[in-house]
């Protein structure tokens, strides 16, 4: 394990750890393995007061479900919150209801369940993506489950807005002045062309130097290789067998 090479999701879980500050209270929703991870890294390694509520996790049962959930994030609990999209645009918005027309989708999804409250109510949201590619990151999502800001009128249930966007290629972040997505760094192995070439909206990398980094020292992949990695087989096994093997 510990000569197998970095694989992008390692990269991503150690982005997501780095964002993460000591004492806020973290929370990840179903189907949130990466974020999952990245709570725990950060937990055992820079912030070991990291508070974080792992959805699903068999050791920390919400005794009433999502209405338990919703409550404690309307009651201003919730300090990081993760979400994703089959669209995300240069706004930050993002979709997961259907491709296409409304009325005629090419795809229809599920739906955004509580994306958008989750997206105003947390004090900082971060996105991720298991794949980075010109049809996930768009000029303008084809539906608005959630976004990022309020725009030019703040309501008054907005407490935070969106922070970063993890990919397996990098990490962007939300200019809140220009409110818009740029390219923060690209991870090693990579390069800010490559993310370029796979992103339908400009980055603004135009004019200024963009770092390439490498966000597990060996220390953090050893950690993430040890226990987060027992932690995270209780709650996502398949996910952990399919990446770790």
């Amino acid at each position: 394990m510990e000569d197998k090479p970095v694989h992008p999701y390692e990269r991503m879980i150690g982005a997501i750890a780095l964002l993460l500050n000591d004492g806020e209270f973290a929370a990840t929703g179903t189907l949130s393995p990466i974020p999952a991870a990245g709570c725990l890294l950060a937990q055992h390694t820079h912030a070991p007061h990291l508070a974080p509520m792992i959805y699903g996790d068999p050791a920390n049962r919400i005794s009433e479900g999502l209405h338990e959930f919703f409550g404690f994030a309307q009651r201003g609990g919730i300090d990081v919150f993760f979400l994703s999209g089959i669209q995300i645009d240069q706004r930050g918005s993002i979709n997961l209801s259907v491709i296409g027309d409304y009325g005629k989708p090419k795809l229809r999804l599920p739906g955004g369940a509580g994306s958008a409250m989750l997206y105003s109510l947390s004090r900082r949201t971060i996105l991720f993506t298991m794949t980075h590619t010109k049809k996930l990151f768009v000029p303008k999502v084809d539906f608005v489950n959630a976004t990022a800001s309020d725009g030019d009128v703040r309501t008054p249930w907005r407490r935070g807005g969106l922070s970063h966007v993890v990919t397996p290629l990098g990490v962007m972040k939300f200019d809140r002045e220009k409110q818009r997505l740029a390219l923060d760094y690209v991870f090693a192995g990579g390069t800010v062309a490559q993310v370029v070439d796979n992103t339908g909206f400009d980055l603004d990398v135009a004019g200024r130097k963009v770092p390439v980094v490498d966000p597990l020292d060996g220390e953090s992949l050893k950690v993430l290789r040890g226990p987060v990695l027992d932690r995270l087989r209780t709650i996502y096994p398949l996910v952990c067998r399919m990446v770790w093997g």
